[in-house]
């Protein structure tokens, strides 16, 4: 329990002395200062993860082609999904991320340089499913960090959808830190919001042995995925079209993982203030 909330739970009839009021205050100041410290912190480093994925899954997308409004909508909604793992199942996130990063370098070693992304996605999601279903057999999590990336997959839908009409409405033109942060800020907040029912709702009816490994699998095949890229980036260096593509992927990273901190670390001090009790600790 933080010191505000045991001040709220003293007795009305409670009055400190003058020397203790003062230390009290300077009790409270601290630990208002480092609530906030943890906020910018947290939400600062998980919209940093959100904007490095959504600036280079937009170029991915948006090089193989697809249209304006689907790549938004797409990029959004996978750095949603991804971000909310880590942000409200780290440990589930974790275990997928090492399945995924061993199944891919297995991967690496056995195919050398003929490198699949479908083959690659695919054996690292496996893992993942492998692992999380093991980590659901030895510890009973329930049906809750399924609940939670199915909110961040909303928000994520729902802020793009939002983006997409805005852009179409006012044919505004933005660079990757500001898309990448309004981006973080739309998704961290609609998230927050439907934290209280959405979840609580969808944790009733999902099937809790189904959790970690769907999890799991999907953050495994994020980072079979991100492997295959970077694999695909290193393969590439006597083809001038690919080494070209890869470096406007890459240059666009930056941007939005800059973004991405500053759009996360604003809306999370901004839900703070309005009232919203954000659980950075979990």
């Amino acid at each position: 329990m933080s010191l505000i909330d045991a001040q709220r739970r003293l007795p009305a009839t409670f009055v400190p002395r003058s020397e203790d009021q003062r230390h009290w205050n300077i009790m409270l100041q601290k630990d208002q200062l480092a609530q906030i410290a943890m906020i910018l912190l947290v939400w600062g480093l998980a919209g940093a993860l959100f904007g490095a994925l959504f600036a280079g899954l937009y170029q991915v997308l948006w090089i193989l082609g697809l249209p304006g409004w689907q790549t938004l909508m797409i990029a959004t909604a996978i750095a949603a999904v991804t971000t909310a793992a880590f942000y409200s199942a780290m440990p589930i996130a974790l275990i997928g991320t090492m399945a995924g990063v061993l199944a891919s370098i297995g991967y690496l070693m056995a195919a050398a340089l003929k490198l699949n992304l479908i083959a690659i996605v695919g054996l690292a999601g496996a893992a993942g499913v492998v692992a999380g279903t093991l980590y659901a057999w030895m510890v009973t999590r329930g049906s809750r960090p399924l609940a939670e990336i199915l909110n961040g997959l909303v928000a994520g839908l729902l802020t793009g959808a939002l983006l997409v009409l805005t852009f179409a409405l006012t044919g505004w033109q933005v660079n990757m830190i500001i898309l990448a942060a309004t981006a973080v800020a739309g998704v961290g907040t609609l998230f927050q919001l439907a934290e209280g029912w959405l979840v609580e709702r969808a944790a009733r009816w999902l099937p809790a042995m189904l959790s970690a490994p769907v999890v799991a699998g999907l953050i495994a095949a994020v980072v079979g995925a991100s492997i295959w890229f970077v694999g695909g980036a290193t393969a590439a260096v006597l083809d001038d079209r690919m080494t070209s593509a890869f470096g406007q992927i890459l240059a666009h990273i930056p941007a939005g993982l800059l973004g991405g901190f500053m759009g996360g670390a604003l809306s999370g001090l901004l839900l703070e203030f309005l009232g919203f009790r954000l659980d950075v600790g979990r």
